[in-house]
């Protein structure tokens, strides 16, 4: 408790936090709202699994470009812009919820598929700049209170934005919750405006942009508990997920309608919440290694379970708790991440990781959508708990090390050294 005092002495620090909670209960919002709407407008499986492709290209496109200008530009200035952008293209969502600036529904739709790619352009340089912010305002010794606390906070924001969604579009309309969703941007905008302008490290100005892409992956690379973590967390991500379905849940397997969508959508934020309160206090420092395998593989089960439920309570249970374990592999990864990166290569660092897991929640949307469209929506969330379990196998074999891994030794471990 003593630590989390002393973090929370951090002006700025308290500033990020409040402005990237605004920020991801915006996205919450219009991710649920947006995702409702088009399987309205379609009824398909697919054209929800498109989603998350249509926002990964970008994202993907331009991270490793987006981690260079991270360590270069002012990262205050990218986040403040990237926000900005956020809040044009939730302009465009509210024009989208209208009747009369668009008749056809196909139109529509790929409409609404053109302004989820433009954010997916500004979540793309939004990410490595404000993780590499977030680093820079507190000392390397709070970094294990610190990343249990965004963690908790972006759980939080998680956790309401898709509820919020949810009952603004089942009980005020469409309109209402984008609306919503575009003042939370604009709040956002103001806190992070309020923020000092922090000095970058000295980059190095002779080094080109290919060169600097290829340090990032070089260094990813080179340390294998960073590369094991990441790998695992993605392709547990990749096919465990199933949140990109839940609104075929909602409607034809559970039939909640909007209102039970935005609690599916937010129970896994609920246990990962309280999960990340509790590693807020007892940071995951000893024994790390075999709490992050375990997280994931309790995470596979869940969802293996939830795929067949055909109760509303139950599935809430069964998705409360994949959030509560999958908080713990989120932590140990960003934990992993901050200790062993170098301040001047945060945003390449970050960029990478981005490209690895979190593009992978888009990806695996897609795969998600694509699959249950080939097998059906149960059998392709069947499969998808499976590949996470052949994951962790597979983890053990490649990175055996990770059996080992301690917060307390991580920097002096032989095995992340530079050979």
């Amino acid at each position: 408790m003593r630590e989390t005092r002393y973090l929370f002495t951090f002006r700025d620090f308290r500033l990020l936090l409040a402005g990237r909670f605004f920020v991801t209960v915006a996205v919450q919002i219009q991710t649920v709202v947006v995702a409702w709407q088009i399987y309205d407008l379609t009824g398909d499986e697919f054209a929800l699994g498109l989603i998350g492709l249509t926002e990964a290209i970008p994202s993907i496109g331009i991270a490793l470009y987006a981690g260079h200008i991270a360590d270069r530009l002012p990262r205050r200035s990218i986040v403040l812009t990237c926000i900005a952008l956020l809040f044009i293209c939730s302009l465009g969502f509210v024009t989208l919820s209208l009747d009369a600036p668009v008749r056809s529904d196909t139109l529509r739709v790929y409409l609404l598929y053109a302004v989820i790619f433009i954010t997916g352009i500004g979540r793309g340089f939004y990410v490595p700049a404000v993780f590499s912010l977030m680093a820079q305002v507190v000392p390397e010794s709070l970094y294990p209170v610190s990343t249990s606390w965004r963690s908790a906070s972006w759980q939080l924001a998680a956790m309401g934005g898709p509820a919020l969604g949810g009952m603004l579009y089942g009980y005020t309309g469409i309109t209402n919750a984008f609306i919503a969703s575009t003042g939370m941007l604009a709040i956002s905008i103001g806190l992070f405006y309020l923020t000092d302008r922090h000095p970058m490290p000295e980059p190095d100005h002779t080094e080109s942009l290919y060169e600097s892409i290829r340090s990032g992956i070089a260094f990813v690379f080179q340390k294998r508990a960073m590369l094991g973590t990441i790998t695992l967390d993605l392709f547990a991500v990749l096919f465990g997920g199933a949140v990109a379905l839940l609104p075929v849940y909602a409607r034809d397997i559970l039939f909640v309608g909007p209102e039970g969508l935005g609690i599916l959508r937010a129970a896994p934020a609920v246990g990962a919440f309280a999960m990340a309160i509790v590693l807020s206090i007892f940071p995951p420092v000893k024994k790390t290694g075999p709490l992050f395998l375990f997280s994931v593989a309790a995470f596979g089960v869940c969802m293996l379970v939830f795929a067949v439920s055909t109760s509303f309570y139950l599935s809430l249970v069964l998705l409360a708790l994949s959030g509560a374990f999958d908080n713990i592999s989120v932590v140990v990864r960003s934990l992993t991440i901050q200790a062993l990166t170098p301040d001047h290569m945060r945003g390449k660092v970050s960029s990478v990781n981005s490209i690895f897991v979190g593009s992978s929640n888009e990806i695996g949307a897609f795969e998600s959508g694509l699959a249950a469209d080939l097998m059906g929506t149960v059998p392709s969330v069947v499969f998808g708990a499976i590949m996470t379990q052949v994951s962790v196998v597979a983890t053990l074999i490649l990175f055996p090390s990770l059996r080992h891994l301690s917060f307390e030794n991580l920097k002096n471990s032989e095995d992340n050294r530079n050979e």
